[in-house]
């Protein structure tokens, strides 16, 4: 006969695994996962005490350690996890859906980047790579291709306002998205049966380059100088196109680029 501890481990249920998830996104979407009652659970490069519902384990996807503790067990992994410069992102996807797939995990969500198979970018080619290897896995996945996040689009504007002549190229347009919206998307998705490609998310609203950094200039009183300048090559040409912008049947948030812009920042 089984004691009832030994029963009760059998009954409880399966954690979800995030890999970033102390990163921004991750750790909107973490919460997110928690609140719905699943255990959770979160790989992580530095070593974290459990609190909140969350347990952690130490590990790091490139370097291949940890990572077979952490899908133990957990049948959803939602994949965050990413170099800023994508570098060694997809090795480390590859350490990861071998140890997923070894585990029985039975569905990986994987975030990706809009425009990842149209701009001639190294940083979109790997993304891109990334997605072909979730895909080959043999696991069972949903893929979501979001826009810049309002953070990152921020960060981006606030390095170019610090010089004092701005070099915009001419084109280059985004459609900034919430964070916190996308973390809700990403959560919706890992609940729900694995979809492979799913529609790409972005913001509700195209902005010009120029336009983000003369709202930025202004929300913050500071005056520079705007020089337009032409971006060259095919990334120049893929840009001007809008291949980096969602295409029809994209899904689309509902908090302004300007609303964003008005809490975080103040003259």
């Amino acid at each position: 006969m089984q004691s009832p501890t030994s029963h009760s481990r059998e009954l409880r249920p399966a954690p979800i695994l995030v890999t970033g998830g102390t990163g921004l996104l991750g750790s909107l979407v973490t919460p997110l996962l928690r609140d719905t009652g699943s255990p959770v659970r979160v790989l992580s490069r530095t070593v974290h005490e459990p609190g909140d519902g969350v347990e952690y384990v130490t590990g790091d996807l490139l370097r291949n350690t940890g990572i077979d503790a952490a899908v133990d067990g957990a049948e959803i992994v939602v994949h965050l996890a990413g170099a800023p410069n994508a570098r060694g992102d997809v090795e480390a996807t590859r350490n990861l859906v071998a140890a997923a797939a070894a585990a029985g995990t039975k569905h990986l969500v994987c975030i990706s980047v809009i425009g990842a198979d149209r701009v001639p970018l190294a940083y979109l080619r790997n993304k891109l790579a990334v997605e072909q290897t979730v895909a080959e896995s043999g696991l069972a996945f949903t893929t979501l291709r979001v826009a810049q996040v309002d953070e990152l689009v921020l960060k981006m504007v606030q390095g170019m306002a610090k010089l004092p002549v701005i070099p915009v190229p001419n084109g280059l347009r985004f459609q900034p998205v919430d964070a916190a919206e996308v973390a809700a998307r990403l959560a919706e998705l890992a609940l729900a049966e694995p979809a492979g490609r799913v529609p790409d998310f972005a913001g509700p609203t195209v902005h010009s380059l120029n336009e983000l950094v003369r709202g930025y200039l202004q929300a913050t009183g500071k005056r520079r100088s705007i020089m337009p300048v032409r971006l060259p090559g095919r990334a120049g040409r893929a840009y001007r196109a809008g291949e980096n912008l969602a295409l029809d049947g994209a899904d689309v948030g509902t908090r302004a680029w300007a609303d964003f812009l008005a809490e975080r920042v103040t003259v």
